[in-house]
């Protein structure tokens, strides 16, 4: 890759066509991976701008009841951190446009090595990293991460106070992930207009773009972030649609990737159409 990163030509692809964008997560590995490389493949095609792979880990504390099940579905069909890049690697033979962030825990990285890891995930395609419970004074990921070319995202929240904004955003890159909420993923809701008064005050103190996530499960609501902010983040939603479509062995079923992609279009066609309707009134 030459000039600018694709998160960042992403972006200005996106603000250049007058809309926000769409950022879709799913778990990587769940059901299993099969099901999940397809699903992974089709994304873009449905409408996702940029990608949030979760890696799967065996306690996920950040996250709601929703995305513990994929990741423990995920590691029961035998999914691991060097098949997750694998996987990451199997995509970009395909698309080498479309970002794909990694999301999940410092531990299996840890683990793994973290030059080791830095490495193999700059060599598989990986553009960003965003890894819940490493917090910006922790620079052994964040330094040997940025320095391979990866961006790393932080997470702001309500409760994040101008002084400590300020230490998160000194580290950050790619864009800021804005947790709308306080709690853990897939609950409540923020009312748009909130969002609107955080994503200003943010950009108050960076140029990144804002991606806001937590809470977002319909076209509307997501249609309604994308207006405020320069993308919409749905997590929760879509892994729950992967487990409402399998059968009782926990096997998915014909039609699941299908059902899945469905939802990402109609949750694109929100976000795509919110923008225009703003323009119009």
């Amino acid at each position: 890759m030459t000039g600018k990163r694709r998160i960042a030509r992403r972006f200005d692809a996106l603000q250049r066509e007058g809309r926000g964008g769409l950022v879709a997560f799913v778990t990587a590995g769940d059901p299993d991976p099969a099901t999940s490389a397809v699903i992974l493949q089709g994304l873009p095609a449905a409408g996702a701008d940029l990608i949030e792979l979760g890696m799967p880990f065996s306690d996920p504390m950040a996250d709601g009841p929703a995305i513990q099940q994929s990741s423990q579905r995920a590691l029961k069909a035998g999914m691991t951190l060097r098949k997750t890049l694998d996987m990451v690697a199997a995509f970009r033979r395909r698309d080498d446009e479309t970002p794909i962030v990694l999301m999940g825990y410092f531990n299996p990285i840890h683990a793994h090595g973290v030059e080791a890891f830095v490495s193999d995930a700059a060599a598989a395609g990986v553009d960003g990293l965003i890894i819940v419970d490493l917090p910006p004074e922790e620079p052994e990921l964040v330094t040997p991460a940025q320095a391979a070319g990866l961006d790393f995202i932080f997470l702001t929240t309500p409760t994040t106070d101008d002084a400590r904004l300020k230490t998160v955003l000194a580290q950050a890159s790619g864009f800021v992930y804005y947790v709308s909420i306080t709690g853990i993923t897939g609950t409540r809701s923020a009312s748009a207009g909130d969002v609107r008064i955080a994503v200003e005050r943010l950009r108050r103190h960076t140029d990144l773009p804002v991606a806001v996530g937590f809470g977002i499960k319909t076209s509307v609501q997501a249609g309604e972030i994308a207006n405020v902010a320069d993308a919409a983040v749905v997590g929760s939603a879509l892994v729950a649609r992967v487990a409402a479509n399998l059968d009782e062995q926990g096997r998915a079923r014909p039609g699941a990737t299908d059902a899945v992609l469905e939802l990402v279009r109609d949750l694109a066609a929100g976000v795509a159409g919110a923008r225009k309707r703003e323009t119009v009134g």
